[in-house]
């Protein structure tokens, strides 16, 4: 990993894109599942009663399970690919479990407000956004074919 170097805002937002669009078609169809379960109806409190929490939590494990399961197994994402991007912990090793869901936490409250946690990279010496620097992990620029 000699030829990486830190991943910048526009490769990390287009394979946040990527992995998007795959995330969306994943939700619809357990959507599409959970719609058959309630007859049609729409999944709401009012509708299903607690059931729609559950539906909602199922959402949200289902991207953090995502992010989480291939950032442990190959260190990227889909999105991640085909950007070149690949997540490493400090000493540059594959990330286990507890850290992969630390970096995903962190990532989520970097990102909503307007990615200000992600352009941190550019305050940053060495480059890192304010996710990498909590969960002591950095997302990495493979350049190469």
């Amino acid at each position: 990993m000699s030829a990486a170097v830190s991943a910048g805002f526009a490769r990390r937002a287009a394979a946040l894109a990527y992995d998007a669009l795959l995330l969306a078609a994943v939700l619809m169809v357990f959507t599409a599942a959970a719609l058959l379960m309630t007859h049609g109806r729409a999944i709401l409190p009012e509708n299903v009663g607690a059931w729609a929490y559950l539906y909602r939590a199922a959402l949200g494990g289902l991207v953090a399970g995502y992010f989480v399961i291939n950032w442990v197994r190959s260190g990227q994402t889909l999105g991640m690919r085909a950007w070149h991007l690949h997540a490493v912990d400090e000493r540059g090793a594959l990330l286990v479990w507890q850290v992969a869901l630390l970096r995903f936490v962190c990532a989520v409250a970097c990102w909503v407000p307007a990615g200000l946690g992600v352009f941190w990279m550019y305050l940053d010496p060495r480059h890192l956004a304010l996710h990498d620097r909590l969960s002591k992990t950095r997302l990495l620029y493979l350049a190469g074919p």
